[in-house]
């Protein structure tokens, strides 16, 4: 089924609605909403900037940081009032990273193709309509980004985010691509075919691409791969300022070195 008329179905039909699901406790899911609002780069948030990122009444956002609070999830700080992430927030996401052994075993593969490619390499998970970085190698400076592990980048429009939709199952990416054209319909056309080449790209060459998609100066590459241990798909990125990374030199040279590196992570990790 084509990946325009599967969305197109998805959007027509008329699930049930979440709130009808007497397993689903709609308070929990607002709480780790208002947590996830907060991204790379963000120090503190308010009340305000917090119900417009969620979609929630102020006073709603308002109940849940006073609890996230209470509980350690949310500082506030007296002088301003806004909040920011607490160390219960951290705690647990160290204890995810902690328990990752791929980001052991995919590290020095990934800074051997830093230093030959001279740029960013990334690994990377799907938050939403996000993927995050869990893992981040450097090449020399003038060509890598400045991002780090836990930087968002978006799904749709990176090469690491079209890598994580060409490989999963159709209706998944009907799914996500529903929400990706409802979030931002007027682009949805352009961010449709780049997504509709990235899964051809995949099966063909071996990767996916963003040329300029993502942001005009940044060019990338990236593939997904399976991590196995009942993970869901993850996908590896290489790229940069797109002046020290032309589009021939990511395709010819480190095409295959990408391909080569997600195959020995796949081979050599427990399934």
């Amino acid at each position: 089924m084509p990946i325009a008329t599967a969305v197109r179905k998805r959007a027509a039909s008329k699930p049930k609605p979440v709130k009808e699901d007497r397993h689903f406790v709609t308070a929990l899911a607002r709480g780790l909403q208002v947590l996830a609002c907060f991204r790379s780069g963000d120090s503190q948030l308010g009340n305000q900037e917090l119900a417009e990122r969620c979609g929630l009444p102020k006073s709603t956002v308002s109940r849940l940081t006073m609890t996230l609070t209470r509980l350690g999830y949310l500082i506030q700080t007296p002088d301003t009032g806004r909040y920011r992430l607490g160390m219960a927030t951290l705690s647990l996401g160290s204890a995810m990273l902690s328990r990752l052994d791929l980001r052991q075993v995919a590290r020095p593969l990934m800074q051997e193709l830093a230093a030959f490619s001279g740029a960013s390499v990334s690994l990377g998970a799907r938050e939403r309509l996000s993927m995050i970085y869990i893992e981040h190698s450097r090449g020399p400076a003038a060509l890598t980004l400045s991002m780090d592990v836990g930087a968002r980048i978006p799904l749709a429009t990176s090469a690491m985010g079209r890598a994580y939709l060409a490989v999963i199952d159709e209706n998944q990416r009907a799914e996500i691509m529903a929400e990706v054209q409802k979030h931002d319909a007027a682009a949805w056309p352009k961010v449709r075919a780049g997504i509709e080449r990235a899964v051809k790209d995949h099966a063909k060459l071996g990767v996916t691409c963003s040329f300029g998609d993502w942001q005009k100066d940044v060019n990338g590459i990236a593939r997904a791969f399976q991590p196995g241990g009942g993970l869901p798909p993850m996908a590896i990125s290489c790229g940069g300022a797109a002046s020290g990374l032309p589009k021939d030199f990511l395709l010819t040279e480190v095409r295959p070195r990408l391909v080569e590196l997600t195959q020995r992570l796949e081979a050599t990790l427990p399934r």
